[in-house]
């Protein structure tokens, strides 16, 4: 599996390359710029870019709008943002467009397992949402936010490890219950949403596209 990384943080870059290395990654090349990240991807056509939003100039937003270019250039290309902040509304149009697409807090990321398997299950066409930015919008729902209200307190958890890009069965044994049981709360999220009958896949897509809409 082939990886570009980009981070304006030399230590952090290279860390996270030696990780992926001892992993049975190849990093192709590691980058400091938007620039940099968009030449690379160009020249080494990787699996999956790990993106820093905020990176020089202006240390905004760079590495979003690079990441939403390569989406836009390489519409098979794997991309895993990482932030120090929750940007999930400001990332909204780059979500929209397809799978393969992940945002990770740097903090919240304390176990190299489960990074490095957040990575694979990107490569495949998953989703990964780090839980603090579903967390960030669940408890910035008030009033008005629609379809979101319709959710009870347990439906709420199940999205919020959807969001994850948790299975059904990951998420059965997380909240200690029944397959069946998430099943049921999963067919009444999508009911709820008013999301048509689609394939599941798609759909845990939408409901997860519903908590960024509600930042907005």
């Amino acid at each position: 599996m082939r990886a570009v990384i980009a981070d304006d943080s030399v230590l952090l870059r290279e860390g996270i390359a030696g990780l992926l290395l001892n992993a049975g990654f190849e990093v192709v090349a590691t980058v400091g710029t938007a620039d940099a990240l968009l030449q690379a991807v160009g020249a080494h056509e990787p699996d999956i870019a790990i993106v820093d939003i905020r990176m020089p100039p202006t240390h905004t937003d760079e590495g979003l709008r690079a990441a939403t270019q390569l989406r836009h250039d390489h519409p098979k290309l794997a991309i895993l943002l990482l932030s120090q902040w929750v940007h999930a509304g400001h990332a909204l149009d780059l979500f929209r467009n397809g799978a393969g697409l992940g945002y990770l807090l740097k903090d919240r990321v304390i176990d190299i397992d489960d990074f490095l398997d957040a990575l694979r299950r990107l490569t495949r066409g998953g989703t990964v949402l780090d839980p603090d930015v579903v967390t960030a919008l669940v408890n910035g729902a008030g009033p008005g936010r629609g379809a979101l209200q319709r959710l009870t307190s347990r439906e709420s958890q199940v999205l919020a490890l959807m969001a994850e890009g948790r299975s059904n069965h990951a998420i059965a044994e997380r909240l200690f219950l029944g397959r069946k049981t998430v099943e049921t709360h999963v067919n009444a999220i999508f009911t709820k949403l008013d999301l048509d009958p689609a394939s599941d896949d798609n759909r845990r897509v939408l409901a997860v596209l519903t908590w960024l809409r509600a930042e907005q």
